[in-house]
């Protein structure tokens, strides 16, 4: 017995990309007051192939010679290119749980000549591994990253609407921003298998990633893929209480599983400050396997909008309606989110800071 399970909102493509669609009831369900936060989408065109083709690389890319791997850093980016692995911190002490590389999957030189210099975390080249060790890599990650950025842009079309229709005051801004954005950045991430815990205890719920929200716009879930990590080979999950968490707006935590034949949109803060609360962000952390020897590989892709773009609510709504929805598990957004009108960049600042502070 593990935690309940929530039934993941799932809408098909062809609906998604008819714009005369009104899904408002789907997206109402999927992110509005008492849901899950996110949205299944079925039958993508090319997409189940095209994930395939990639997260079956993980294992080999987790496993290149050291020397590769170092190479693939970017100090520059704060590590935020590339390849990244006990860079992050779990408290006070280096993350080896899990390994991510990252990578703008529309553009290898994202943004302006300036943007570059001034943004070096938001806008850094990317880095690939060598074509003879990996030919397949990069090419599959560009295909599928794009895949799920086209697939925000259509959300985001329905999320506008679903919005203006429940606030006046709402200016659409999301599908323009979300279509037009060169800042997307795919994270490859590779969670090796937990270490044999003392007595046999079960992982803790947030043993693999701790529990927070997407403080950005959208995020695009590929869905996960385990391995047997002696082999190498894919394998079904023998932990059927491994995965995505999320925490409902009820306080309890609930999984959340994602079909192999589906991708997903999750919400991020700036969407719920830009719409004045309407959509809402939900925590979420991923448990790790209790059987020994099992990893995880999986693909999110972050969808956001220049660091300078300024986070707004609509006319008619208040930043205290904002700040009074339950957001338990994580730092209070008011200790992020200062001001009406912050800059996107400054608030992923100060939400690193708090986050570091906040798992201490």
């Amino acid at each position: 017995m593990g935690s309940p399970r929530a039934e993941l909102v799932v809408v098909d493509y062809a609906d998604l990309a008819d714009e005369s669609k009104d899904l408002s009831p789907l997206i109402k369900a999927a992110f509005g007051p008492g849901t899950t936060g996110v949205l299944g989408i079925r039958n993508v065109p090319g997409f189940v192939a095209a994930k395939q083709r990639t997260l079956s690389q993980g294992y080999q890319l987790a496993h290149l010679d050291a020397d590769t791997l170092k190479g693939l850093e970017d100090e520059r980016s704060l590590f935020q290119a590339g390849w990244s692995h006990g860079k992050e911190k779990l408290g006070d002490k280096p993350d080896f749980l899990k390994a991510s590389f990252y990578f703008n999957p529309l553009t290898d030189q994202p943004g302006t000549e300036e943007d570059r210099a001034r943004f070096p975390v938001s806008f850094p080249c990317n880095v690939w591994p060598p074509k003879e060790a990996m030919p397949e890599f990069e090419g599959s990650c560009k295909e599928v990253g794009t895949i799920m950025f086209g697939v925000a842009g259509l959300v985001s079309k329905h999320i506008d609407d679903f919005v203006a229709k429940q606030v006046p005051g709402y200016h659409p801004f999301l599908e323009t921003a979300m279509k037009s954005t060169e800042k997307a950045k795919g994270r490859l991430l590779y969670y090796f298998p937990l270490p044999e815990s003392a007595g046999g205890e079960p992982p803790k719920p947030d043993s693999w990633i701790g529990w927070h929200n997407d403080s950005g716009f959208l995020t695009c879930l590929a869905g996960d893929m385990y391995i047997d990590e002696a082999t190498g080979k894919q394998i079904e999950c023998p932990d059927e209480n491994a995965g995505l968490y999320v925490v409902g707006r009820d306080g309890v935590d609930y999984k959340v599983k994602i079909p192999p034949d589906c991708m997903a949109v999750q919400m991020g803060e700036c969407v719920q400050v830009m719409s004045g609360g309407v959509v809402q962000a939900t925590p979420h952390c991923v448990r790790g396997a209790s059987v020994p020897g099992v990893a995880r590989v999986s693909l999110p892709v972050f969808v956001d909008t220049h660091p300078t773009y300024e986070l707004r609510v609509p006319d008619g709504r208040t930043r205290q309606q904002v700040l009074d929805l339950p957001m338990p598990k994580v730092p209070a957004l008011a200790k992020r989110w200062t001001e009406d009108g912050q800059q996107f960049g400054a608030f992923l600042q100060k939400t690193f800071e708090e986050y570091y502070e906040f798992t201490k």
